[in-house]
């Protein structure tokens, strides 16, 4: 596994981003985007993966992570129910929807895959730019009253 310092590396993470653009482009066109609640649950439930894959790293906790990744699992869920939704009201067709589904899919396991792992993992080490040492001049016992 390639060294993971950001949110940004992470390949569910770049996965999830792209599946939030073709879901607001599927949006944007014919009778999905003028079914404004419909267009914006599954507008707001595509950022959601993206946004907890992203929340949950940089609590710097696997526990942590590992539930935000579970709300973004769930949001998966959503989307894929919501893509059925959309594939039966005529507003994408059979290619795009195969298209979007596939993609959630891959998310769905890539996502389930991550959290097995953080199971048996160590905690998520700190971003370089935090340091883990303090610094030379730090005092480590209580100065006199």
């Amino acid at each position: 596994m390639a060294k993971v310092e950001n949110f940004e590396d992470l390949e569910v993470w770049k996965l999830a981003r792209k599946l939030t653009g073709k879901v607001y482009a599927l949006s944007r066109s014919g009778a999905f985007s003028k079914d404004y609640g419909f267009r914006d649950q599954i507008c707001r439930a595509s950022v959601s993966i993206v946004s907890n894959i992203a929340e949950g790293f940089e609590r710097r906790s696997n526990h942590q992570f590992m539930q935000f990744l579970d709300i973004a699992n769930g949001s998966a869920g959503e989307v894929r129910a919501q893509l059925y939704i959309a594939l039966d009201l005529g507003y994408i067709t059979q290619k795009e929807f195969q298209e979007a589904v596939k993609d959630i899919s891959s998310i769905g396991k890539m996502l389930t895959s991550l959290i097995r792992h953080l199971r048996v993992s160590p905690t998520i080490p700190p971003p370089h730019h935090h340091p883990t040492t303090p610094p030379p001049n730090h005092q480590t016992t209580k100065p006199p009253n």
